[in-house]
């Protein structure tokens, strides 16, 4: 199955341009120029209410970014991580993910601006993560209603932030999370176990092997990440009774084989998971829906299980 032809005419106009290696530019710079390639095949803003929230974190303010939808009442909660390697990403740049997400879903969506290495490195994406998903359970009553229901979801390295919250949620019990919705995880930390994607798609075409090492260089340090469930959910000894999952995973993407191995593991343990393999689209698809339509197809089913989860009448 080939790559999508709309990606390919984008790639092609991209490549032409002299678009930079992110690799090649420090963290700022490369934070700069990730913002313009979210933008580049994204969604127009949907039309919901925004507010901005700081919160005390772990280390200082801990800034969070609330989407209502207008059209609906509120159907849950969604705990938002976006990616970008625990480098690159901010607020700002998955402003319109969130945006469309939450029209889509009907849920209040709550993207987390947690803090990225090199300035902060591992545990501190963690760390914020978690503060961010304790403040949503404690003030449900007044952000959404008492009982709602609350989701985690997100993209590369937030959808592992995500996957994460779900096992120290079990682990400390509670917060209690309805659903997990992963995007491309990097469920072995990108490099941790030799999966054949990793060499088959280490040129990209979006995410490559050189990123990968460079974002795991930030975040981790010179010793690479360690073997556990916090850094790479696929070596956690024990995924059992963790929340129902859906997995959206794109063929051409280094990190497809770790992503599937980890939704393997999640049935295996006892799961409900349904794994969603996109044959045409690479890694970063999630912020393509406004150029490509399986991109668009794909926002859609993960705004739709959502929806479903958050549901009152929702099986959990």
């Amino acid at each position: 199955m080939p790559l999508d032809r709309t990606l390919q005419h984008i790639f092609a106009q991209a490549k032409a341009s002299g678009a930079p290696d992110l690799t090649d530019l420090p963290p700022e710079a490369a934070r700069a120029v990730y913002r313009q390639i979210l933008a580049a095949a994204d969604v127009a803003p949907a039309d919901v209410d925004v507010t901005s929230h700081t919160i005390d974190g772990p280390d200082g303010a801990l800034p969070l970014r609330v989407y209502r939808p207008r059209r609906e009442a509120v159907q849950g909660i969604v705990v938002y991580y976006h990616g970008g390697g625990f480098v690159l990403g901010d607020l700002d740049g998955y402003d319109n993910v969130c945006r469309q997400l939450c029209e889509d879903s009907g849920g209040l969506v709550v993207s987390v601006g947690y803090r990225l290495a090199p300035e902060h490195p591992f545990p501190a994406a963690i760390d914020d993560a978690w503060a961010a998903l304790e403040w949503v359970a404690a003030n449900a009553g007044e952000i959404a209603s008492r009982d709602a229901r609350i989701a985690v979801a997100g993209d590369s390295a937030g959808a592992l932030l995500a996957t994460v919250m779900c096992i120290l949620a079990r682990d400390r019990r509670g917060p209690v999370i309805a659903f997990q919705a992963l995007v491309y995880p990097p469920a072995a930390a990108g490099s941790l176990l030799d999966f054949p994607s990793r060499t088959l798609y280490a040129d990209g075409p979006t995410l490559t092997a050189r990123m990968i090492d460079y974002f795991n260089g930030f975040y981790f340090g010179a010793e690479g990440p360690p073997r556990n469930a916090l850094a790479a959910p696929l070596c956690a000894d024990d995924l059992a009774g963790l929340p129902p999952a859906l997995l959206q995973i794109g063929t051409y993407d280094p990190l497809r084989d770790e992503a599937l191995a980890y939704g393997q593991r999640l049935l295996e343990a006892g799961n409900d998971a349904i794994v969603v393999e996109y044959h045409g689209l690479p890694h970063g698809f999630v912020s393509m829906g406004g150029a490509v339509r399986a991109a668009r197809l794909a926002q859609r089913q993960l705004a739709q299980a959502l929806r479903d989860a958050l549901q009152p009448t929702a099986h959990v």
